[in-house]
C-alpha cells in the first residue's frame, strides 16, 4: 500500500486575510506614477516601511497617512511633490495596517509614538524635514511638531482629526464599530461609502486596500491622546497649512477652520468644497497638490 502524499495545511482565515492585503498593497505601489524605493527603517519599536520617491538630494518631505490608510494613500500626490523637488518619504504607521512591523503588542502611548517617529527620521538620516499628515496622521504630525520643533521646517495638516476639535457624535457611531470584532472588509467598505456620500467616492483600488487592511490587522489600535492646548498651539514655531474637506463627516470643516485660524493666526487655512474626509487626497488632486507645493516651496529668505 503506497503512502498518501503529504499536503500542506490550509491557511488560516487570518493568514488568508493578511495575504490578500499584502498583495493589494504591492499592487497599489505598482500603480504609483513614478518609481518607488521601498525602505525598511529599523527602530527600537519595530521595522518601519517607508516608500521613497523623488530626487535623492531633494528636500525631505515626510508623509503620514490616516489610520488604516497606509502610505499608499498618497498616490495622487507623490508625483507632483517629487516634481517640485521633494524627496518624498511616505511612511506606514507602526502598529497600523501596512508593511511596518511592530515588535510588541502596541506602542506605549504618545511618548513612544513620538519616539518612534524620532527613530524613523534618525534612520533615514534626516535631521529636519517638512511634515504632512492626513486625518490621524495630521494629529500625529502636529504632536510631533510640538515635541521636536527643531526637526520640522513646515507642517501641512490635511483634514486633521483631534487637533482643533473633537469628532461629531454621528461619525463616532459609524467609525467606532470598525475597532470591534469581527473586523471585516465589508464593515470598512460600508463605512467609507457612508463617509464619502454626497461627493466623489473613494478611489476603488484604495477603498479595497483599506477594507482588506481592516480584516488583515484585527489587533491594530491607534495611539490616541488629547487635543493640543491653546498654549501648546501658540508655541508652535513651524509655518502651518491646514487643508480641510468641506464634506467631511468627521467634523464640521468650517468650525475647524475658524478654530484653526484662532489658534494659529499665521497659518494658511483653506476649506476645499465637494470632497469628503477620505477623498480629500484623490478627488481633486490637482488642487490639493497646488496648495501643498506652493506652501512647501523653499523660501530664499530662510534658506528653504
Amino acid at each position: 500500500m503506497s503512502a498518501r502524499p503529504a499536503t500542506d495545511p490550509a491557511p488560516s482565515p487570518a493568514a488568508t486575510a493578511l495575504g490578500a492585503f499584502l498583495a493589494a498593497y504591492d499592487e497599489a505601489l505598482a500603480r504609483w506614477p513614478l518609481p518607488v524605493e521601498a525602505l525598511t527603517v529599523p527602530t527600537p519599536y519595530g521595522a518601519t516601511r517607508v516608500n521613497a520617491c523623488g530626487p535623492r538630494d531633494g528636500r525631505p518631505l515626510v508623509l503620514l497617512p490616516g489610520g488604516g490608510a497606509t502610505a499608499t494613500c498618497w498616490s495622487a500626490n507623490a508625483a507632483a511633490l517629487a516634481g517640485a523637488g521633494h524627496r518624498v518619504l511616505a511612511v506606514d504607521l507602526l502598529g497600523d495596517p501596512g508593511r511596518s512591523t511592530l515588535d510588541r503588542p502596541r506602542l506605549g502611548g504618545v511618548p513612544e509614538l513620538l519616539g518612534w517617529l524620532d527613530a524613523v527620521l534618525d534612520g533615514l538620516e534626516v535631521p529636519a524635514a517638512d511634515l504632512a499628515g492626513h486625518s490621524y496622521g495630521g494629529w500625529t504630525a502636529l504632536r510631533y511638531a510640538l515635541y521636536a520643533p527643531a526637526r520640522i521646517r513646515r507642517l501641512a495638516l490635511l483634514d486633521p482629526t483631534g487637533c482643533f476639535t473633537g469628532f461629531r457624535a454621528r461619525y463616532l457611531l459609524r467609525a467606532l464599530p470598525l475597532l470591534l470584532p469581527p473586523r471585516t472588509a465589508a464593515k470598512a467598505r460600508s463605512y467609507l461609502d457612508w463617509e464619502s456620500r454626497g461627493g466623489a467616492g473613494p478611489d476603488p483600488a484604495w477603498r479595497e486596500l483599506y477594507a482588506l487592511g481592516l480584516a488583515g490587522f484585527p489587533a491594530a489600535r491607534p495611539v490616541t491622546g488629547p487635543r493640543p492646548s491653546a498654549a501648546e498651539l501658540g508655541a508652535l514655531t513651524a509655518p502651518v497649512l491646514v487643508l480641510l474637506a468641506g464634506l467631511s463627516r468627521t467634523h464640521d470643516a468650517r468650525t475647524v477652520a475658524a478654530l484653526a485660524r484662532r489658534a494659529l493666526p499665521h497659518a494658511a487655512v483653506t476649506v476645499l468644497p465637494d470632497v469628503s474626509h477620505h477623498t480629500l487626497l484623490t478627488a481633486r488632486p490637482d488642487e490639493v497638490n497646488r496648495h501643498l507645493t506652493a506652501f512647501l516651496a523653499p523660501d530664499p529668505a530662510d534658506g528653504g
